[in-house]
């Protein structure tokens, strides 16, 4: 078989050495358009997980790479004068060309052709080549020879960064965060080899813009860049290599396969600098290809093989890589926390460390970054220990005092008859109730019978309603800490609908009733064509609306929350996607608001002044055109100005055809941009499973309360069990429940010593690599090492 290797990087090399290895009669050359001796850049890095696979394969370059990196345990974030440590995190630093190196002389070792200085105009000169890899970096003209295959997406990012080396050694991978008249300014800094580090300087578009950079020669900018960190550079100076201001290109391609040719490496994908995993991707998919070639005996199956197994590792990566870019990109919303919280945030940005995660690394960091959350929650008037787990701290709304952060989320049960709440209701609020979450709210509850998503939709328009929602708040009250919020909302154009086991969505066979939406736009092809809303049926909602806020005080409700997401009848004015008006509710956003905030105020102004409202938004609508953030930012502070107490934060169901981005706590950002930028208090919710992301969420300050839905379908009393795995003894109990709460505590204890003990065993196998000047010892000594 004859294989051609475009592309002369890790990737590309890395493929053609374990190729060459299990099939010696192959004839595979590589071209590469540089010299052997030339790369752009300074050190790559890699984890000790990294390593391990680099070993099971090649053992020799293992070794040979093992010998040149410099090896820390440590991360180091630098902010307003301290130093965060946080131990434990077992990466390794190496020079890219030192790396290149070493695989071009695998490659020759192996009987790998090697082509240097060779510009490749069209793979049509390969045309009696078995396989083509196209490994030809981020720019591949491959990928754009044949772009309307593979079809690449390049999402440009925001910040500015360069590429800058460093004779400085550092103990430790670095964050050194600067504050400077134009804005913040940021450094990824690691050692790579004895005498060397890597600095890549990252900042947002206006503090690049208000330096100045882009009118800049390099040896200019690059003397300002040193004024910045002339502290941290402790008298040494930068070195330059091709240190080009750049964005960073996010690439995805729909296709990596055409015909007998593969993208590899940046061709195929890309992720973000922060977490380190450019080359790493690189290699593992040459693994990957690899493997599907040893499994299949023919080019084409193996590709296809490829490109099924491969693609789903490669998109959790770079989507753990564009939230961590992300939090770089908003990294001026956290500037004013204190360091310790900054630091956390920063550690737990990609959400691949978690809480429990960088407990097992790194006890005294997070038991400092706890113990800062909890000075917060005694700042604000309650007696908690330091040593509490964020979400078993208390917090006030108003005179509305919750006993932890754990939030039943409203989730639709569609087992109503004319609207009335029935026995069905009472088990699943009063069982979660007394499962300990702080607060519970119920489905989506309607105004009248035409607001309703389902014929079994609760609703909240008449007296005999009232008093079925009132007998399970008051079992709540009685026999839990539990507080009640009703969540109130009209289904709009996504009303009239079936149940949601049936044909979800979906009209009715029979019996529909008229729909309403800010604009005529049904929401499926197939659905009714909602009636436009004038000024009389905007009265006649709002009347609706203010009804239910008066029963549902007199329910005995703790709290009430109006819901504006989700595409329903409020979320329609407020979607540039489902308001096309053209009098003064639609256009503007704030014209788009005006209706919305009409029944905000309606409701605020019959709801207990001493209860507390929220408002349920979205946080974009998945789909091009739609809400931004921007407009989220903006809703925000329109609805604190006009007396909210808190934010639900959600997003998407707007449109039928939108495009989510899924992932663990994959809504918390736009908790993280109310909560932080608009100054509210937030609800997150979104695929949050576990007590760790909860704490994960409010350590960092990423939302004041988490809600969680499925969870608790499974499991009632998840808080009562996340509590006894905490060893959180004051955590309420109802008294037939008492001896269950004892035992569970003993079991906890025991399952958890044991889980930690299986966790720290199988942590991956640290190599050993020659380590650089200084270097502290792992877990040694307090987080916070110097201020």
């Amino acid at each position: 078989m004859k294989i051609t290797v475009i592309g002369g990087g890790p990737g590309g090399l890395y493929a053609a050495i374990l190729m060459k290895k299990q099939w010696p009669d192959y004839d595979i050359t590589v071209y590469e358009r540089n010299a052997p001796d030339s790369s752009f850049g300074f050190g790559v890095v890699f984890s000790d997980e990294t390593l391990g696979f680099l070993d099971d394969y090649d053992n020799p370059s293992y070794e040979a790479i093992r010998r040149s990196f410099a090896y820390w345990d440590n991360v180091d974030v630098h902010f307003k004068g301290e130093v965060i440590r946080c131990a434990g995190n077992g990466f390794c630093g190496c020079s890219r060309l030192t790396l290149l190196q070493i695989l071009q002389d695998r490659c020759q070792e192996v009987g790998v052709h090697l082509n240097f200085n060779t510009e490749i105009e069209s793979v049509d000169q390969f045309s009696d080549s078995d396989l083509i890899i196209a490994a030809d970096g981020i720019g591949s003209f491959i990928r754009e020879q044949y772009k309307d295959w593979f079809q690449p997406q390049v999402d440009l990012r925001r910040n500015y960064f360069c590429w800058l080396g460093s004779s400085r050694e550092l103990d430790a991978f670095k964050y050194f965060f600067r504050e400077t008249q134009h804005g913040p300014v940021v450094s990824h800094s690691y050692q790579y080899e004895p005498g060397r580090s890597t600095w890549v300087i990252e900042m947002p578009p206006e503090t690049w813009e208000g330096f100045g950079f882009g009118q800049m020669l390099e040896e200019e900018y690059t003397k300002v860049i040193e004024d910045i960190f002339a502290e941290e550079l402790d008298g040494h100076s930068f070195i330059t290599n091709r240190s080009l201001w750049r964005r960073f290109p996010a690439i995805r391609n729909k296709h990596w396969v055409k015909d007998n040719i593969v993208l590899l490496g940046d061709s195929q994908h890309t992720a973000h600098y922060s977490i380190g995993s450019g080359t790493k991707l690189a290699m593992e998919s040459a693994i990957a290809l690899f493997e599907a070639m040893k499994t299949n005996s023919e080019v084409p199956a193996a590709l296809t093989a490829f490109e099924r197994d491969r693609r789903t590792d490669v998109e959790v990566t770079q989507h753990a890589a564009d939230v961590s870019l992300s939090w770089f990109e908003n990294m001026g919303r956290y500037w004013d926390m204190e360091p310790l919280q900054f630091a956390f945030g920063c550690m737990s940005r990609s959400k691949k460390l978690t809480y429990e995660n960088l407990r097992l690394r790194d006890q005294a960091f997070v038991d400092q970054c706890t113990e800062v959350f909890n000075r917060q929650v005694q700042a604000a008037g309650f007696d908690v220990d330091t040593d509490t787990p964020p979400m078993f701290t208390p917090f006030q709304l108003r005179e509305m005092t919750l006993d932890n952060r754990v939030v039943l989320s409203p989730m639709a049960q569609y087992k109503a008859q004319d609207g009335v709440p029935n026995e069905w209701h009472f088990v699943h609020y009063a069982s979660r109730a007394i499962g300990g979450a702080a607060l519970v709210y119920t489905e989506m509850t309607c105004p009248s019978p035409d607001a309703r998503i389902t014929p079994g939709c609760t609703g909240l328009w008449n007296e005999e309603q009232r008093d079925a929602f009132k007998r399970i708040v008051d079992f709540a009250h009685n026999e839990s800490r539990a507080k009640m919020c009703m969540q109130l909302g009209h289904a709009g154009r996504k009303g009239s609908t079936q149940l949601g086991w049936d044909k979800m969505d979906h009209p009715l066979p029979e019996g529909n009733w008229p729909i309403y939406s800010a604009s005529p736009i049904p929401y499926l092809p197939e659905s009714q064509v909602p009636i436009e809303l004038t000024r009389e049926h905007m009265d006649q909602v709002v009347s609706d609306f203010a009804r239910s806020a008066r029963y549902a005080d007199e329910a005995g409700f703790d709290m009430l929350e109006l819901h504006m997401a989700h595409g329903y009848l409020l979320a329609s004015f407020i979607s540039p996607l489902t308001n096309q008006r053209k009098d003064e509710y639609g256009g503007s956003l704030e014209n788009r608001l005006r209706f919305p905030r009409e029944v905000f105020h309606a409701v605020r102004e019959v709801w207990p002044a001493e209860k507390p409202m929220s408002i349920r938004v979205s946080g974009g609508d998945w789909h091009e055109g739609g809400l931004t953030t921007e407009d989220l930012k903006e809703l925000a502070v329109v609805f604190r100005d006009a007396g909210v107490d808190l934010i639900d934060v959600s997003a998407g169901q707007t449109v039928a055809d939108q495009k989510p981005v899924y992932g663990r706590m994959f809504q918390t950002p736009f908790s993280d941009l109310v909560r932080n930028e608009a100054g509210v208090s937030t609800i997150t919710v979104g695929n949050i499973t576990s007590a760790d992301q909860v704490n994960t969420i409010l350590v960092a300050g990423r939302a004041d309360l988490v809600a969680m839905a499925r969870p608790h379908l499974s499991d009632p009393y998840f808080t009562l069990r996340s509590a006894a795995w905490y060893e959180q003894k004051n955590q309420f109990w109802p008294k037939p429940y008492l001896a269950g709460k004892f035992q569970l505590l003993r079991q906890s204890e025991k399952e958890r010593d044991e889980l930690v003990e299986l966790k720290t065993m199988a942590r991956p196998r640290s190599h050993e690599v020659i380590a650089p000047n200084e270097k502290l010892e792992a877990g040694v000594g307090p987080a916070k090492i110097s201020s």
